[in-house]
């Protein structure tokens, strides 16, 4: 719980920093970008650390964990940036949890408790409730980018957190940036031959460093790393609490105001993660050891 707890804290970064982000760079380009700057730091990683390679069994995991977190939640994330605020982007956002615990079921093979979803589904709600009370009822045209973006993360920390029970938690994500970065790599560069770079400003920079850094990379060593441990559908709850870290980083950030109210709706949600913490989840498949170094 402690490990992705990091990782939240991290991920929710990623909407400010991207929001700064895109502010002077092409979206598209952005989430292509990151992911091949990512890999090669993934890369550099599994050789220095002499990471064995994965089995044929893995390559289509991977692939569902690619797609997820690697191409679809950069993608439609940042595109949703260009129009809404990271303030407003948490709204949806904050359906997460539950939407990882979704896809836990039906492709990790986890079977949550009755009391696990209720208490997993009330989380949510409060969450969602809150943000939109804080975000006036919008849902705006950019929300089903964030929808997809949504959707793409849950797949992808259901599959990958199940396969970093046998891969470890950062050598998933950096096999999962190595399997797709050949196939990002022409429009990758095509795109930065069209990009415009040299009026982009150490503060737009500094955005995409922390998502291909932070987001794209050391965030997962600690999710992945807690799924494998502590399994995808009750870890996955502790994200819960990213969207209250988001509206932090976006007050710290981008000047965007943080309520009072925020603490309290938190505090609901804390109780409610420790209620579901402690709900059963029966595994579909008994999880391997973590691999060394993981």
């Amino acid at each position: 719980m402690l490990l992705a707890l990091v990782g939240v804290m991290i991920f929710a970064g990623t909407l400010p920093a991207t929001r700064i982000a895109v502010a002077e760079l092409d979206p598209t380009w952005l989430a292509l970008a990151r992911a091949e700057l990512a890999a090669v730091l993934g890369a550099f990683a599994l050789w220095a650390s002499g990471a064995r390679r994965p089995l044929r069994r893995h390559i289509a995991p991977l692939a569902l964990t690619s797609l997820g977190v690697v191409v679809g939640f950069p993608l439609f994330s940042s595109i949703a940036m260009r129009d809404a605020s990271a303030s407003h982007g948490a709204v949806v956002v904050g359906l997460l949890p539950f939407a990882t615990v979704v896809a836990a079921a039906v492709f990790g093979g986890e079977r949550p408790s009755r009391a696990f979803w209720i208490a997993a589904f009330a989380g949510s709600l409060i969450v969602v409730v809150f943000a939109l009370h804080a975000g006036g009822g919008e849902f705006r045209p950019s929300d089903w980018s964030l929808v997809a973006a949504v959707v793409a993360a849950a797949v992808g920390y259901a599959v990958g957190g199940r396969l970093a029970r046998e891969l470890g938690g950062w050598q998933t994500i950096a096999w999962a940036l190595l399997l797709a970065a050949p196939l990002l790599i022409v429009p990758a560069l095509w795109l930065t031959h069209l990009e415009p770079m040299a009026g982009v400003s150490l503060r737009a920079w500094a955005g995409f460093a922390y998502v291909t850094v932070f987001s794209q990379l050391i965030g997962f060593l600690f999710w992945y790393g807690g799924m494998a441990i502590g399994g995808v559908a009750r870890v996955s709850q502790t994200q819960l609490l990213q969207l209250f870290f988001t509206l932090i980083f976006a007050w710290l950030l981008l000047g965007e105001p943080v309520r009072a109210s925020t603490w309290f709706a938190g505090s609901a949600v804390v109780a409610l993660i420790a209620i579901g913490r402690r709900a059963g989840v029966r595994a579909g498949v008994q999880p391997a050891p973590p691999a060394a170094g993981s």
